[in-house]
């Protein structure tokens, strides 16, 4: 239990794509405009990384050690290009929508770190949790990021939900501010940049926040207390 503990916290929090790896970033600012293009992209690189670990894991003792990167490589492009199609088939809109930002989770580093570093090592159980939370984390940065900039560039929540969720989704846009004439630069590459830094500096400010308390707590030994 520990041991998946540590990965659910790795993935969401402590090694965080977005926040501490810094990696995917390119689809990452470019898609979140808004909350649903963002939950899109990043549900289909958590598909990926959940695939991937899985078929790496399972094949890890066959696969020889010199050619172990072209055949992950290889995974890696067959697990995206069945989501692509598959997207779209179900989810067209969204598909023309995220455009080449689909294909290219091929050339996301985490995807290919992840099957190196952890799949590659370790049981499929472990890799598969490994590859769900690392793409729920990223995916949470994601919709974090399209929040931010969907409310401060278009005063909207959930724009254009059915794209994602059907007919049945579309009246559930939130309004945040009624005839907003809204800001720009909060969904022109600058704010993207702008609005992730703000949230890799807030996570920052947490984790200093947190460590303190833990060493505020931290008992004196008898040595320090004598003194």
């Amino acid at each position: 239990m520990n041991h998946y503990s540590r990965i659910i916290k790795d993935g969401m929090w402590t090694n965080n794509v977005a926040f501490v790896q810094v990696l995917g970033l390119c689809p990452l600012l470019a898609v979140s405009n808004t909350v649903i293009n963002a939950l899109g992209l990043g549900l289909a690189t958590t598909l990926t990384l959940v695939a991937t670990n899985t078929i790496v894991s399972s094949i890890r003792h066959i696969v020889r050690p010199e050619i172990r990167i072209p055949v992950f490589v290889l995974i890696i492009a067959s697990v995206v290009t069945t989501i692509e199609l598959a997207m779209n088939a179900w989810f067209h809109e969204l598909y023309k929508i995220l455009g080449i930002f689909i294909p290219l989770i091929v050339t996301n580093c985490s995807v290919i770190a992840r099957a190196e570093s952890f799949a590659s090592k370790n049981g499929i159980a472990p890799s598969f949790a490994d590859g769900l939370f690392m793409g729920l984390g990223f995916t949470s940065v994601l919709v974090m990021l399209g929040a931010i900039r969907e409310g401060l560039g278009f005063g909207t929540l959930l724009q254009k939900a059915h794209l994602m969720f059907g007919d049945a989704a579309r009246d559930i846009q939130i309004t945040l501010i009624s005839d907003y004439q809204g800001f720009i630069l909060a969904i022109l590459p600058p704010g993207a940049f702008i609005g992730l830094g703000l949230l890799i500096a807030g996570k920052n400010i947490l984790d200093k926040k947190r460590a303190a308390r833990r060493t505020a707590t931290v008992p004196l030994t008898a040595s320090e207390a004598a003194q």
